[in-house]
């Protein structure tokens, strides 16, 4: 959630740790600050705000540090305010710390400190750290080994950098559950909660796992273990550039990504569709794919949109292999102590591949024994680099807080391993290249969808005041119609409730009069007659109808009052088209509304907290 820059080196690192904060801002956050060495003394900057605020702010004095730390704050334990932002200092401001996570145990740490005779300024978890590095540091121990003889007495998740005036040639860094890489340069290092804050001046990162204690210096690294075990670290190329994380013209990184869809999509199966042989090549699982034919149980696990997709993986692992699945929520799965068994297998879903609840999760299946497979988007993230295996779903960097490029992208996955599997167990050739077909024909389905874009604002504009929606769909499109829901309510902030449309009449029908518009996701599929029965019932109350239909569907224009006409096709796939509109319809009545899309209140991108 929160976002960590840091730089040291030669140059001035003040621009560099801005223009990283500025590259992080899509993370969310609430109070942004900056740290440095000058003169052999810390210096603190940092205000309640956008990370713009923090800018003039420090043009306002003239430094020219040349090593420091950056922060934006998503607040946890205290108030969005200055006192809280970070850094936070020591008690003689000679030590400043800058962290995200939780730290658990806090009080007691705390009560232990103030006993001891520190104050603390800050409502905050995170100044317990600053302090208590601080204790170590008194009783005569160098910086890195005071850092993590503190890191043993705390529980809790960090991704933690430090900066002390009487070593300023280094850097420590510590992670544990939150996300931390170095950036590696000619005669210069970085830091970073996030590779996007560091592409434009390296490509090579070396990523800090949990229980590691990296010092980082303007010419190299050294990590160990908090138990002051050395580590040789492996450093990787990363191939992101900085166009791609740029809005390419577009008003608003959410709608560059609803645009790129017919992109990422293509990319997401790209080299991996077989029509000859009728089925697809997923080099990550490949080699796991008669032990998943032969399991006995499938588990997938997510959070958010990410669960939404899981959903319709439901349908399609227990339509086409047969094979009995369930869909957990990570927040609840990590502690309810589940049942599992070896031969289960757990498909572990997050755009970001750092979701603090999902990777718990990951652990806790690990240590039980199931096979643990990730679906990520983020390469090197750490629920990929901790699965046993898996697929990246390659659609490209998705900067808006609000998903939607990652979660058709997630829907074109699940759709693969299921024709990878099926055609393992008793799909025919003739039925795998029939999908294969429709796979190759979904882009320019998405383009089509996309040239209504100016149909969806009109329509738009009828709603923008609205105070509550209802979404309803059956079947593949119950998972749509909540993730149409959470859209609308990300950005728009009006509240919004998804549904199984036959559920409607078992009390959400209670709402419906002509105040509440319903959206029906009702192409002609198996239960396209069940579907029109509810639209009927909605009429019957004057509920405001919005459709989402198929191209040939000339019926449902009698019984909608708006209607959204999109292709056909088969109906595992279907939720990657119908999906499309509700993303541009929430998009445009939160724009019509004047909101920030990209960054909506209160969320964050990658929620690396409980």
């Amino acid at each position: 959630m929160c976002g960590i820059v840091g730089y040291i080196g030669s140059k001035n690192c003040i621009p560099i740790i801005i223009e990283g904060l500025k590259r992080l801002e899509y993370r969310g956050y609430d109070s942004a600050g900056i740290g440095f060495i000058e003169n052999n003394s810390c210096r603190v900057i940092k205000n309640k705000g956008k990370v713009s605020l923090l800018e003039k702010k420090v043009a306002e004095g003239v430094y020219s540090p040349s090593v420091g730390l950056g922060h934006t704050r998503w607040a946890t334990h205290g108030e969005p305010n200055e006192i809280n932002a970070h850094p936070h200092y020591n008690a003689d401001k000679s030590l400043m710390i800058i962290h995200n996570g939780i730290i658990e145990n806090y009080q007691t740490l705390k009560t232990i400190l103030i006993n001891a005779g520190y104050e603390f300024k800050s409502q905050t978890d995170s100044e317990v750290l600053a302090h208590l590095i601080d204790s170590f540091l008194k009783k005569g121990n160098e910086l890195f080994k005071a850092v993590r003889l503190a890191l043993a007495e705390v529980e809790g998740t960090y991704g933690l950098a430090i900066l002390y005036d009487k070593e300023p040639d280094k850097i420590i860094v510590a992670k544990k559950g939150s996300p931390l890489v170095i950036g590696v340069g000619d005669d210069e290092n970085y830091i970073a909660s996030d590779v996007s804050a560091l592409i434009a001046y390296t490509s090579r990162v070396v990523y800090i796992e949990d229980g590691e204690v990296a010092e980082v210096f303007r010419d190299g690294f050294n990590a160990k273990t908090i138990l002051d075990e050395d580590i040789n670290k492996e450093i990787h190329k990363i191939s992101m550039s900085l166009e791609e994380i740029d809005r390419g013209g577009y008003e608003t990184f959410m709608l560059k990504e609803i645009m790129e869809q017919p992109e990422s999509v293509l990319n997401s199966m790209r080299g991996r569709l077989l029509f000859d042989e009728g089925t697809v090549k997923l080099g990550g699982i490949q080699n796991l794919a008669e032990r998943l034919a032969k399991t006995k149980r499938i588990i997938i696990t997510a959070c958010g949109t990410s669960w939404h997709a899981g959903l319709v993986g439901e349908y399609m692992f227990e339509q086409f292999l047969r094979i009995p699945t369930e869909v957990e929520y990570a927040s609840e799965f990590r502690y309810r102590n589940p049942i599992l068994q070896p031969d289960d297998a757990i498909f572990f879903i997050s755009q970001s591949g750092e979701t603090a609840d999902s990777l718990a999760a990951l652990k806790e299946a690990k240590r039980k024994g199931a096979l643990v497979l990730g679906i990520c988007n983020v390469v090197g993230s750490s629920i990929a680099r901790e699965s046993e295996a898996g697929v990246y779903i390659h659609a490209g960097p998705e900067i808006g807080v609000a998903s939607t490029k990652a979660f058709t992208s997630q829907l074109v996955v699940l759709a693969l391993i299921t024709l990878l599997i099926a055609r393992k167990k008793d799909m025919s050739l003739i039925d795998g290249q029939k999908i294969v077909e429709e796979f190759q024909a979904i882009p320019e389905k998405i383009k089509t969808i996309l040239k209504l874009n100016s149909q969806i604002e009109e329509i738009a504009s009828k709603f923008r005041d609205a105070k509550n929606f209802l979404y309803l769909g059956r079947g593949y499109n119950f998972p749509v119609a909540l993730e149409g829901a959470l859209k609308l309510k990300e950005i728009s902030y009006i509240h919004a409730e998804g549904y199984p449309a036959a559920e409607m009449k078992h009390g959400p029908i209670a709402l419906v009069d002509e105040n509440m518009p319903v959206v029906f996701i009702a192409p002609k599929d198996s239960t396209y007659d069940k579907i029109v029965s509810n639209i009927e019932e909605i009429r019957a109350r004057k509920g405001r109808i919005i459709a989402i239909a198929s191209e040939s569907d000339n019926h449902i224009d009698n019984l909608a009052d708006f209607t959204i006409k999109i292709p056909d096709t088969i109906r595992m796939l279907m939720p990657i088209l119908t999906v499309i509109p509700l993303q541009l319809l929430a998009y445009h009545i939160a724009m019509k509304k004047g909101l920030n899309v990209d960054q909506p209140r209160n969320l964050a991108k990658s929620v690396t907290v409980e």
